[in-house]
């Protein structure tokens, strides 16, 4: 008989134990930093290759994501200040140098061989030109500010034409996206070949974004960033055998690679934010 109260008592003990683990566990996920969450899942999502758009982990990685607010990674919104904003279409193409010339502050939260995960705060009128993201995912969260994304695809099969030595060869892209995206917008996820894997970022106001990118860029295995120009399907004809367009001309454009623009200023600053646990 006492053999048993015993069992029983103890049965009991252990389940009062079992609930205590499972209630400071929950504590704990709910007290944990969200950047901490996020580093967490991108270490058990990321393997170091591009994920499938299709992937159920991303679903979920985009999920927790976009409840990230700037006070989640150590940032304050900053007050609007419209009085140096161009907008979008205010500054002619060979005409951004005003724009480009404000610096653009890049903070690095952490970064390793299959992710990085960084901020980059804007201020009004500032742009990200052209680029692209060889065999990458990348994932963009506003986190304040309104942010103009123009985004391309390229054409597959490659439609290539050739110029003189003084021009370098335009490849065909089509047009993915051209709209302006907020904290409140959906999430905008680039793959390899699909998503706008090439694009252009200019700030409307004063805004933040951070990006997860898998991989990341890696000259030493060919990621490396290049920028491009982009002209209207106009500009370049499509040479005998060259399959025509599908849809409308105005939704392509052709890209021709250019140099790092020597106005493009980026200045690093301090991830004030959490600390991440690795």
């Amino acid at each position: 008989m006492l053999s048993r109260l015993f069992k029983a008592s103890e049965k009991v003990l252990l389940n009062l134990v079992n609930k205590k683990d499972v209630h400071m566990a929950s504590r704990n996920k709910e007290n944990s930093p969200k950047v901490q969450e996020l580093y967490d899942l991108c270490k058990e999502t990321f393997t170091g290759k591009a994920p499938s758009p299709a992937s159920i982990a991303v679903q979920k990685f985009c999920s927790l994501l976009d409840s990230v607010s700037p006070a989640d990674v150590g940032l304050e919104e900053e007050v609007q200040d419209d009085d140096r904003g161009y907008g979008v279409s205010g500054v002619g193409r060979f005409n951004r140098v005003g724009r480009w010339a404000q610096p653009i502050t890049f903070l690095d939260i952490h970064e390793c061989d299959t992710f990085t995960m960084c901020i980059f705060c804007f201020p009004t009128s500032s742009v990200i030109p052209l680029h692209d993201h060889p065999e990458m995912t990348v994932f963009s969260k506003v986190l304040y500010g309104s942010l103009h994304v123009k985004a391309y695809d390229w054409v597959e099969p490659p439609c290539i034409i050739t110029q003189d030595k003084a021009m370098p060869a335009a490849r065909l892209a089509k047009l993915v996206s051209d709209k302006v995206i907020t904290p409140q917008s959906e999430l905008p996820v680039l793959y390899p070949k699909t998503g706008g894997n090439l694009h252009c970022f200019t700030a409307l106001t004063p805004c933040a974004v951070l990006d997860i990118l898998t991989p990341p860029y890696r000259e030493s295995v060919g990621r490396t960033c290049s920028y491009y120009m982009d002209y209207p399907f106009s500009t370049f004809a499509l040479e005998e055998g060259m399959k025509k367009v599908e849809g409308k001309e105005d939704e392509y454009a052709w890209l021709v690679q250019i140099d790092t623009p020597d106005d493009l200023h980026m200045r690093p600053g301090s991830y004030t934010g959490p600390t991440i646990k690795v």
